[in-house]
This record gives C-alpha cells, structure tokens and sequence, in this order.
C-alpha cells in the first residue's frame, strides 16, 4: 500500500512541480484566482520537486519518504485553505483535500520511520 502511494505522489508531484515552475499558464491563472503573486506558485513548485525528491530518494530510506509525505501533506492542507479563503466550489478543493489525504495515510503508514531521518 505504501509503496503505491509513494508512486502515485511522485507522478502527481513531478508534473505539478514542473508545470508550477515553468509558469504554465493553468498554473499563473489558478494563483492570481487564489489571489497569491506568482513568486509563491515557483516556490510551491520548488517544495513540491523537493518532496518528490525526498519521495525518489525513500525508495532506498523510508524515513525520506514519511518526511517527503509529510512535506507534500502540509503544501497540500495550505492548498485547500486557500482554496476555502478564495470560496471556491468543493469541487475545486476535492483533488487538493484527496491529495493531501493521501499524503497524510503515506506519513501514517511510516510515521515510525520518522524518527530515522535522515538515515
């Protein structure tokens, strides 16, 4: 179980991350809606390679990914609060509050690990 999460994070990740710091025009629309300057969806896209970095890296050291997850849970929870400031429809919340969910199981699951970053 853990393990398809950890895949199913990094793919989702890889190509959010990328498409946020690369400025997509999907990407600038959605965080001038949010009401946030563009400098902060290139830093979100940054994090988000960082924790799919951390996600890559856990297939040889759990504890990378629980703090990859964890990384990727929080950037997540932050997405659906601003979501929920800006009054959008629980239908553009959904994938962000699913995503974060997902995230949060994954550091659940390998919370022990923890503990042992970074080894």
């Amino acid at each position: 179980m853990a393990l398809v999460l950890q895949i199913l994070l990094i793919v989702a990740f890889a190509a959010s991350g990328f498409t946020k710091v690369a400025g997509v025009k999907m990407q600038v629309d959605s965080f001038s809606k949010l009401g946030l300057p563009q400098w902060f969806r290139v830093v979100t896209g940054l994090l988000q390679l960082v924790g799919v970095a951390a996600l890559v890296a856990g297939f040889w050291r759990d504890s990378w990914t629980a703090w990859g997850a964890v990384l990727i849970g929080a950037i997540m929870l932050g997405a659906v609060l601003f979501h929920v400031r800006a009054k959008d429809k629980f239908g553009a919340i959904a994938p962000a509050l699913v995503l974060a969910a997902l995230a949060i199981v994954l550091a659940a699951l390998l919370g022990s690990d923890l503990g042992d970053f970074p080894n």
